[in-house]
């Protein structure tokens, strides 16, 4: 991959802040009817399905002071972080595992900023 032909063009997932996780739940699954995934409490995460893209309802955002996150789907994600640090995007840290689940599939992400502070992310899922 080179820096010409990165290009972000899937998002992988987007994230709000909520303050009762339980409530939102609710709401999102059985009032405006969301595909439900999974919930993790703790730490105040749950996940909707919608046709492919993820929406990750954040009880824990507003104590670290995070807006709505966007997360890039990339197929290589230490490809596109290197192309991405060769563009000039500073990241917060390296690639790294932030699940697996029963089945094998690791989450893997990076997260930078945008210059106006606001947290993105490059996201891929290995199969293990």
């Amino acid at each position: 991959m080179t820096t010409d032909t990165l290009k972000l063009a899937k998002l992988h997932q987007v994230a709000i802040s909520v303050t009762d996780l339980g409530r939102a739940v609710e709401f999102y699954r059985d009032r405006i009817g969301l595909d439900f995934m999974m919930q993790f409490d703790p730490p105040g995460l749950a996940f909707f399905d919608l046709g492919g893209t993820r929406l990750m309802l954040d009880a824990i955002a507003e104590a670290a002071g995070h807006a709505s996150p966007l997360y890039f789907w990339v197929d290589d994600i230490d490809a596109a972080y290197a192309t991405l640090q060769q563009r000039g995007v500073a990241f917060e840290a390296e690639p790294h595992l932030i699940n697996r689940s029963d089945e094998g599939v690791e989450e893997w992400m990076a997260f930078f900023r945008d210059p106006d502070r606001n947290i993105l992310a490059i996201a891929t899922q290995k199969q293990l």
